[in-house]
């Protein structure tokens, strides 16, 4: 890969739908569009989306390390994900890019490193074991919904400490609010003119209710006389730097760490259940996992389920500057987009790839650019640590106590939310106390 000085540059085939067709298409159908165009154009294809903007998907692992092994001042992270400013905020790890994004990386990088991963074992399985053992028996159910609340959870007790209260009643609907939407509301958060309306006026005023809690919630852990003694990830941040980090700054890394830190996690339980519930053999052998405390192949259940059923679709950099990628001199401002699902559908790096087969991660990990459910290079998820010791615990205490099955035989599709892929009836299952067999 090479950055040129020249303007001549050049973009991948692509469809020549008008861009209000191709952004609707992205927002409601991008899994099937995507292998739509795969199959017309290649591993590499231009769509255009909201007016002017060019996306080009990249779907070859090769191209995929091109773009995460670029340099940061070149492909903007931040830049890509600006969908999520209105909500995650100006100053969130998620939107910021060079400086400053590495001024907020390490200020929450200590909350997610090995130290502090083994520090919430317990905490992890005490939450899960209380949510598996309140399971409705016998009777489907939705267990996405369950998954939901159980990382919210989580997540709520890391970044907020052991504290309950009335705030924290207050806060967590709210928060399942701002995730629980769909793609054409996602997309009006960059219209404030459609703020006074409908659905994008509900989600403003619970955006309002949201901060709210949270600056509360500042207020009071500020004045708090054991602050530099607690270990969780609000009074890391006042603490940070002398404690100069201005409110807003700390809202915004902790409102990214509440909705980001749970809704991918609990999808990919969710679809882990639909899987293992599908399929008695695989479902055995996850069983003996959590019986015996082999958090390889638990985590390795995540792991395929994420990258049978990804919860986001794509990696997003936007070009600050013309560059050459897969072999096209991209125009500065391109959106550069590494499929998650194409490369991880594709049977020359993933043999039967629509089969469910944790086997491939045990003992291994794959080859780089060839899962990336999140995403590489020095923007890989602070996270994706987290995730996965989250997701082992959540699987081990229900696969001790539960044997599953699906509520119908036909499988269930993803659906569009907020800017994630879930099942689309809630990963319904019907679980029964452990057979002795």
């Amino acid at each position: 890969m090479s950055t040129l000085e020249t303007t001549n540059t050049t973009l991948p085939p692509g469809p020549r739908l008008p861009s209000l067709v191709q952004t609707l298409l992205f927002l409601v159908a991008r899994r099937q569009t995507h292998q739509h165009l795969q199959r017309r154009f290649g591993d590499v294809f231009t769509t255009r989306i909201t007016g002017r903007q060019m996306l080009v998907t990249l779907a070859d692992p090769e191209h995929i390390r091109e773009v995460f092994a670029g340099s940061p001042t070149v492909f903007h992270a931040g830049q890509g994900n600006s969908i999520l400013r209105p909500v995650m905020g100006k100053h969130s790890v998620l939107v910021t890019d060079e400086d400053e994004h590495q001024r907020a990386r390490k200020l929450l990088m200590p909350a997610f490193n090995g130290a502090a991963l083994r520090g919430y074992g317990d905490m992890m399985a005490s939450l899960a074991a209380a949510d598996a053992e309140a399971w409705p028996v016998g009777r489907p159910f939705a267990v996405h919904r369950r998954m939901n609340a159980v990382t919210l959870e989580i997540i709520l007790r890391v970044v907020f400490g052991l504290g309950e209260g009335a705030r924290l009643t207050d806060l967590r609907p709210r928060l399942r609010r701002i995730s629980d939407i769909g793609p054409l509301t996602v997309l009006g958060w960059n219209y404030p003119n459609l703020g006074r309306y409908g659905p994008w006026r509900r989600n403003r005023e619970n955006l309002r209710d949201v901060d709210r809690l949270l600056y509360a919630e500042i207020a009071d852990r500020r004045g708090a006389g054991d602050l530099a003694d607690r270990g969780d990830v609000l009074s890391r941040l006042l603490t940070a730097g002398g404690g100069d980090l201005a409110d807003a700054e700390v809202r915004d890394q902790m409102i990214t760490l509440l909705l980001a830190g749970h809704e991918t996690t609990a999808t990919a339980l969710a679809w882990s259940f639909h899987e293992l519930a599908r399929r008695p053999a695989v479902q055995r052998r996850a069983q003996r996992a959590a019986d015996d405390g082999d958090e390889d192949y638990l985590q390795a259940v995540a792991k395929e389920s994420m990258r049978r059923r990804p919860v986001v679709q794509n990696v997003a950099r936007a070009l600050t500057e013309p560059t050459e990628v897969a072999g096209y001199l991209l125009p500065a401002g391109t959106i550069v987009g590494p499929s998650i699902l194409l490369v991880h559908r594709n049977p020359g790096l993933h043999e039967d790839p629509v089969d469910f087969r944790p086997e491939r991660f045990v003992g291994r990990g794959p080859e780089a650019g060839t899962w990336i459910p999140f995403g590489g290079g020095v923007r890989r998820c602070l996270g994706a640590g987290f995730s996965l010791r989250e997701a082992g615990a959540v699987l081990r205490e229900v696969l001790i106590r539960y044997d599953l099955r699906p509520d119908r035989a036909r499988p269930e599709f993803p659906k569009p939310r907020n800017v994630t892929l879930v099942p689309a009836r809630g990963a319904r299952i019907i679980a029964t106390p452990r057979s002795q067999a």
